[in-house]
């Protein structure tokens, strides 16, 4: 049988690493010509061929990077900026490295076999999005941990488990959102939070609480409301928030398509310009400029979760998996605080 050689046995011959002989071959980025030359020269020594055949043959692998997503029927995920944003960012990375992505969507309220994919050598590595804090869910993951599968986790934590995540600082976020909305001599704030199965919304939670409490403003239950991050859910949160209006004059939002429901809603229900209260989102999606008046919202970096986690965890992949060694991949992005007009008191604080 013929030896076919691999990308490993390439950058070993030409002193790169195998990332440098994936873009090279790939195309891909800013290369120097002598390493160019090189590469390419030691992939015609070796007789190596970058197809997904040959990498599938000879390093036993499928060539593809997963992405695990829930399906939600209608709900346009590929529209929305939370996936479209880490997704492209997933994607670019994987491409640089010589990947290809395979979608795999998970039914809502069923968790997956994680294990299962690459028993089948259908993925090489996967990357979770939409986890929630369920028991079924929980156990895969610890299943896939066990067996030594490279995986990482984006914005989501279970406190008390080892798992690799990528994750923003949502704490900071909400902060951030509610300091502000203190200094233009709001105090009554409400929030407007995700599902508590997601520990984003634990976070923003708890940023919420922290904020007040530094200014011993006392936590008010009738001030909480919670959606299910679509703007639908905005608009139902309108109606629960119309009664209390008159003491409410600012409110948080757990993310922009949930903050533009609210406006909607709150218009619909005769909330006239002068008597709509103080809102913040969070995302800080590309809809946010085009509300009006223009949303203020906490800026994540969604694309840069998403490429950061792509490289992590082929890194893990190259380096042998998860119980090889490897350290623990724990990366947390700072958020940052976009101010336009809809947060804003007239003649306030500016």
């Amino acid at each position: 049988m013929i030896a076919i050689a691999s990308r490993k046995e390439v950058a070993e011959l030409a002193g790169v690493s195998e990332a440098t002989v994936s873009r090279v071959l790939n195309n891909v980025g800013p290369l120097k010509e002598k390493t160019k030359e090189r590469v390419i020269a030691a992939a015609r020594e070796l007789g190596y061929t970058p197809s997904s055949l040959a990498r599938s043959f000879a390093r036993k692998r499928s060539g593809n990077l997963g992405v695990v997503m829930p399906y939600l029927p209608k709900a346009r995920l590929f529209s929305a900026y939370y996936f479209s944003e880490i997704l492209s960012g997933i994607g670019s990375r994987a491409r640089e490295e010589g990947y290809d992505l395979l979608m795999i969507f998970r039914e809502a309220d069923e968790p997956l076999d994680y294990c299962g994919l690459f028993r089948m050598r259908k993925v090489d590595a996967c990357i979770v999005l939409g986890a929630k804090e369920e028991a079924g869910e929980l156990e895969a993951l610890r299943q896939l941990k066990k067996d030594g599968h490279p995986y990482c986790l984006i914005n989501q934590h279970y406190e008390g488990e080892s798992f690799h995540e990528v994750d923003a600082d949502h704490v900071e976020g909400c902060q951030l959102a509610v300091k502000h909305l203190l200094s233009q001599g709001f105090t009554r704030i409400a929030f407007l939070n995700g599902p508590q199965a997601y520990s984003n919304s634990r976070d923003r939670l708890e940023g919420y609480m922290q904020a007040l409490q530094e200014e011993g403003i006392p936590a008010d239950a009738s001030l909480m409301f919670e959606g299910n991050f679509s703007r639908r859910s905005g608009m139902a949160a309108a109606q629960a928030i119309l009664p209390q209006l008159e003491h409410i004059e600012a409110v948080v939002v757990a993310n922009d398509r949930m903050a533009i429901g609210l406006q909607q809603g709150l218009r619909e229900l005769g909330v006239n310009t002068d008597r709509m209260p103080a809102i913040v989102g969070y995302d800080d999606s590309d809809a946010a400029e085009l509300t009006t008046p223009a949303l203020s919202s906490v800026r994540v970096p969604f694309y840069q979760l998403g490429e950061i986690a792509a490289a992590k965890v082929l890194e893990l992949l190259e380096n042998g998996g998860v119980n090889s060694g490897n350290e623990m991949i724990r990366v947390k992005l700072p958020a940052k605080l976009v101010v336009r007009a809809s947060s804003l008191r007239t003649g306030g604080i500016q």
